[in-house]
């Protein structure tokens, strides 16, 4: 095991000293560090460290992969050698304004959905426990049938697994209006007022059961339960309007003025041209995902299978939370998971070829552990500490996830919640599809395991 006091110290030599750090962060695998110079860092010095499976620029933030775990105790001991540390969202305001417009997008459109990202990890728990203990063959083990569950048990249940998505735009809203320089209860206020219970329910109008109400004769307004996308642009204009109002209204009348105005005008703004607007916008995406889903003979699930992980490898990977969550609201499953399950499983099974195959200490050291975090769904260390350095490792593991999305789709497999993959995500398959979903990881394993093994790596590349 190694010392990470030493690691620390190491880490701090190699990237130029305390003196090139101007700040630094940690995330679930990475210890995030904003530099002065980048030309100071010693790339090669970095990558040699005990721990560091591999380092990198990506949105303006020098990011070393050191795992989970171990990257909280580096951090730790980075602290006690008098570096001052900061939050990620801290840092990341000071990353804003590295990279393209499209990589700024996606990484504010990731500051507002990753903090909500655990209750719906949740909820989608509570779908596959519910489909579990609901089949007809674990009910008869206690000699029940379905006609023997309780109404009030049912209820229950949907609380557990609806509530959740009834108030996501409450959710979202709030997260906006944090992100966006807000007042987050004023958020979270508009969001409720979204889907207030005075107004027509989305599910019901959709289903034709209810008619939307109709203002100047013309818009449709209706309740937004579970729509993305009007919530997020109410939340990211609310902000900038409240900032607005607040510089301009006097200190004593701040308190009654500032949160009246905002909400009026956003509440009144998200109901007649928010809303309709982006409604059809949200369908639009919905609909192309679900083309690309549907592409016949499993295409759709090989396409996405295959790019996954070239998406992250880019960091641009947090706009498919909007996807997924799109997918779970308007189908109430999400068939994307499956497919990216596949992906995420074969760049662990090539970083595993890697690990067993070569005699370098170190690369076995490296590659080992990082197989396992991959199939705990977190792919960073196994591409970029070993397939993605090596080369062909990586490109075995698309090929893998590419079968193993084919795998998916050709089986319609489906799950009941999001951001779970590999073995934590066989949660969200307990409704009768877990021996498939247990199939399809294995294919996508061997795949990619069997490809590198023969083809994809030598131990002269050590």
């Amino acid at each position: 095991m190694a010392d990470n006091r030493k690691v620390a110290e190491e880490i701090i030599s190699a990237v130029g000293g305390k003196d090139n750090i101007s700040s630094f962060a940690h995330c679930a695998t990475r210890l995030r560090l904003m530099v002065n110079d980048k030309e100071v860092i010693d790339q090669q010095a970095v990558e040699a460290i005990d721990s560091v499976k591999g380092a990198f620029f990506n949105s303006g933030q020098y990011q070393i992969i050191l795992g989970t775990g171990t990257v909280n105790r580096v951090y730790e001991e980075v602290e006690k050698l008098g570096l001052q540390g900061s939050s990620k969202a801290e840092q990341s305001k000071k990353a804003a304004k590295s990279g393209n417009i499209l990589q700024r997008s996606i990484r504010t459109l990731g500051d507002v959905f990753v903090p909500i990202i655990p209750v719906l990890v949740a909820t989608g728990l509570f779908m596959g426990v519910r489909g579990l203990v609901m089949q007809e063959q674990i009910l008869s083990m206690f000699g029940l049938t379905p006609g023997d569950i309780s109404e009030n048990f049912l209820l229950f249940t949907q609380i557990l697994t609806d509530t959740a998505f009834i108030f996501l735009p409450a959710l979202i809203a709030w997260s906006a209006f944090r992100v966006f320089g807000g007042s987050p209860i004023i958020g979270l206020v508009l969001g409720l007022m979204l889907v207030s219970p005075s107004l027509p329910n989305a599910w019901g109008v959709a289903g034709g059961s209810v008619e939307p109400i109709y203002f100047m004769g013309f818009i449709p307004v209706v309740g937004y339960q579970g729509s993305v996308l009007p919530a997020f642009f109410a939340g990211l204009i609310g902000a900038k309007v409240e900032r607005f109002i607040r510089k301009r209204v006097p200190e004593a009348l701040d308190l009654i003025v500032t949160p009246f105005l905002t909400l009026l005008i956003m509440i009144s703004f998200a109901m007649f041209i928010l809303g309709p607007t982006f409604h059809v916008v949200e369908d639009y995406i919905l609909e192309g995902t679900l083309a690309v889903l549907s592409l016949p003979i499993g295409l759709g699930g090989l396409l996405i299978g295959f790019f996954n992980q070239i998406i992250v490898v880019t960091g641009v990977h947090h706009i498919f939370n909007l996807l997924e969550i799109q997918l779970l609201e308007n189908l109430g499953s999400n068939p994307f998971n499956a497919i990216v399950t596949g992906a995420i499983a074969a760049q662990g099974g090539a970083a595993l070829a890697v690990g067993l195959k070569t005699k370098s200490t170190k690369m076995k050291a490296l590659a080992l552990p990082s197989s396992l975090s991959a199939f705990l769904g977190i792919t960073e260390p196994a591409i970029f500490g070993v397939n993605l350095r090596l080369g062909k490792p990586f490109l075995m593991g698309l090929i893998g996830g590419g079968v193993g999305g084919f795998l998916a789709s050709l089986l319609g497999l489906e799950a009941t919640g999001m951001s779970i993959t590999v073995i934590p995500g066989t949660l969200l398959y307990l409704n009768s599809q877990l021996l498939l979903y247990i199939f399809v990881n294995i294919v996508s394993i061997a795949t990619a395991f069997v490809l590198t093994w023969m083809f994809g790596y030598k131990n002269k590349e050590d």
